[in-house]
């Protein structure tokens, strides 16, 4: 697999993954890795950042490690032989559960963020040019891995915020605004599911997230989660066995109350394609299901630039997703 300077992503790709990145690396292009942790006798896995397939010189060695308590290891190797570790005393992964880690390479440094908060700075040993291969291997599974080139990002990356699209088909009709960047395109139709990415920048006024896809034909339930932390700033719970759409906030894993009211019938059909918006304001979200405006949810975390990831699960297939 090559990444060759446009924005790319592969979907589902099998561990152990490698991919060429074509030209090197450069200043300001953002990797993102996403997957889940296998609940396996495994206790490591490392992303490794290369020359060559060989292994024998890796500019940066990224290796969270299931052991004495839970840790991470950085470092370099040159010539088949390893520098000194620096360990991080903290593991923001959990066997099991899905994670969302981006790494920004930049002059001085690698920046890593574990979903959606700065993990730990890594400062280049050797020049980080000569990097032309990232490997991913390990007690993991990968939903996906992507690359980001800076030309498709604001100049000014502090706060880094930016358009991210995933998209695998045209969307019917203009409701949304055009895409500030040209879409990132996957392989196949098939999101993974549980899908779980980041909001660059998180929520502010005028941000807009946008989705598509259909819901199964037997669906009972699905969700789409705006998450902060450990909490889920704003639930959205189609429910074709209960026909209602559940709004609601969970904070240190306790449900708010329940929001239930809409102005019309059920929006959502099993078996039936569907595009949601959410458009963020000052005071609260609105929402709207085939461009009708469907419902507001004033916030309830009123952090907004936490918000910050989207995880969308049940019974439904994604075909679209802006963030």
């Amino acid at each position: 697999m090559a990444y060759s300077g446009a924005p790319t992503t592969y979907l589902n790709p099998p561990i152990p993954f490698s991919g060429t990145i074509e030209g090197g690396l450069q200043d300001g292009l953002q990797i993102t890795v996403s997957g889940t942790i296998l609940n396996s006798s495994g206790t490591r896995f490392s992303v490794d950042f290369q020359t060559s397939f060989s292994g024998n010189d890796i500019a940066f060695h990224f290796n969270p490690r299931f052991e004495e308590g839970g840790y991470v290891v950085c470092n370099t190797k040159l010539n088949g032989r390893w520098g000194p570790e620096e360990r991080k005393k903290e593991l923001p992964f959990q066997k099991g559960v899905p994670f969302h880690l981006c790494f920004l390479v930049q002059s001085s440094d690698f920046k890593v963020m574990v979903n959606g908060s700065l993990f730990v700075q890594y400062f280049h040993r050797v020049p980080f040019h000569r990097v032309d291969t990232l490997c991913v291997n390990g007690s993991v599974q990968l939903f996906s891995v992507s690359f980001q080139p800076p030309s498709v990002r604001p100049a000014n990356p502090a706060p880094i915020t930016q358009t991210v699209i995933h998209t695998v088909q045209s969307v019917p009709g203009q409701m949304f605004p055009n895409p500030a960047i040209s879409p990132m395109m996957y392989p196949h139709p098939a999101y993974p599911m549980p899908f779980i990415t980041t909001i660059p920048g998180g929520l502010y006024p005028s941000k807009s997230i946008v989705l598509s896809g259909t819901v199964l034909p037997s669906a009972q339930r699905f969700h789409i989660n705006l998450c902060s932390g450990s909490h889920i700033a704003f639930h959205l719970n189609p429910r074709f066995d209960e026909n209602a759409v559940v709004r609601n906030t969970q904070i240190n894993n306790s449900w708010g109350p329940e929001e239930r009211s809409l102005p019309q019938k059920m929006p959502f059909t099993r078996g039936q394609s569907f595009s949601v918006w959410i458009l963020c304001e000052g005071h609260c979200l609105k929402v709207a299901v085939d461009g009708q405006h469907l419902f507001e949810y004033y916030h309830r975390l009123q952090n907004l630039p936490a918000i910050n990831r989207l995880e969308v699960g049940g019974d439904v297939q994604l075909t679209h997703v802006q963030t």
